[in-house]
């Protein structure tokens, strides 16, 4: 054998050996390494109280531990940005919700897209809202407060716990739906926000499902209706939004996970899997629902489509309100 032929043998079995190390690590079953959850929030919660939840149970089932990491700011988008450049190996999962939808459309310069940039994995509970207003008011059901806005625009206040909240968002859209305007008054946090409505600073506004009808129990709010699509169990005497005319005003808020797009599909469906046998567990959708939340899954392809309608719906109202943040 000459030089020649010695070196283009060895040529051939480095190549060999190259593609089989290659095929090695392609065939690396999943997960192999630690997972980490992103929940673009404070401790605290709702989303952050999911992945606690989730994230143990989600580790025994896969074998590898699954740590839950904070990382707040800019309502949410600083963290889903971190998860949309990361590694799309599974590695990496983010705790999002529809809240994501929204802040990524008032802030200015957001470099993802949260319909192009994430692989959805499943849906992971829900939590509804309630139109509520003060007594002093004398405001006792919807049509009362669309009759009283429309004959004088401004003089109705409502509140948030800040700009660009499901609450402020779930309000504005009601307001476009049923040309009315009310003066906005923006919060920073939930505790004064709720206070100033229980007191009649405020006079209406909407609070999570849970906590009002505790306070619609005790004389203290008014229920005027809830923004789900059907009423909800904590509060079956209450209308929807639909039953009372006025439509298109589902403002459930929604919890999710999701991935780096280009995530592989088997990873995409193994985490689908495995969460939702966990979101069906007794104990997990006790815990949830103690914290006003209803556990729930859904296939990739639901969450694809519930994206899909909710990015454009809620890109319209912060257009139209021209509603930005900071």
């Amino acid at each position: 054998m000459t030089s020649f032929d010695r070196r283009q043998a060895a040529t051939f079995a480095l190549a060999a050996l190259g593609l089989f190390s290659f095929g090695a690590v392609a065939q690396t079953p999943y997960p192999s390494q630690p997972i980490k959850i992103i929940v673009p929030f404070t401790p605290g919660t709702g989303m952050d109280t999911i992945a606690r939840v989730v994230g143990p149970r989600l580790s025994e089932r896969l074998g590898q531990s699954v740590v839950v990491q904070n990382q707040p700011g800019a309502s949410g988008n600083i963290g889903a940005d971190a998860v949309a450049k990361s590694n799309p190996d599974g590695y990496t999962i983010l705790m999002g919700a529809n809240t994501m939808l929204m802040a990524s459309q008032m802030y200015k310069n957001v470099s993802f897209d949260p319909v192009k940039d994430f692989a959805p994995v499943s849906m992971a509970a829900y939590g509804s809202l309630m139109l509520v207003a003060n007594p002093k008011t004398g405001i006792k059901s919807l049509a009362d407060l669309i009759k009283e806005a429309q004959a004088k625009p401004g003089a109705i206040s409502f509140g948030s716990p800040g700009v660009g909240t499901p609450h402020h968002m779930a309000m504005e859209l009601f307001k476009l739906e049923s040309n009315t305007f009310m003066l906005h008054v923006p919060y920073r946090g939930s505790a004064g926000y709720t206070q100033d409505l229980l007191g009649g600073e405020l006079n209406v506004g909407f609070l999570p499902v849970h906590i009002a009808q505790g306070f619609v129990k005790s004389g203290r709010l008014n229920a005027l209706a809830v923004g789900s699509p059907k009423r909800h169990p904590v509060a079956p005497d209450v209308p929807t939004f639909d039953e009372v005319g006025v439509k298109r005003i589902d403002v459930d808020l929604w919890y999710a996970f999701f991935l780096p797009s280009k995530t592989p599909a088997a990873v995409v469906n193994r985490l689908n899997t495995e969460m939702a046998a966990i979101l069906r567990q007794a104990d997990v959708k006790d815990i949830l629902g103690k914290a006003g939340m209803d556990a729930s899954a859904s296939t990739p392809a639901e969450l694809s489509a519930i994206v899909a309608k909710d990015y454009p719906r809620w890109g319209t109202v912060i257009r139209t309100k021209q509603i930005t943040a900071d």
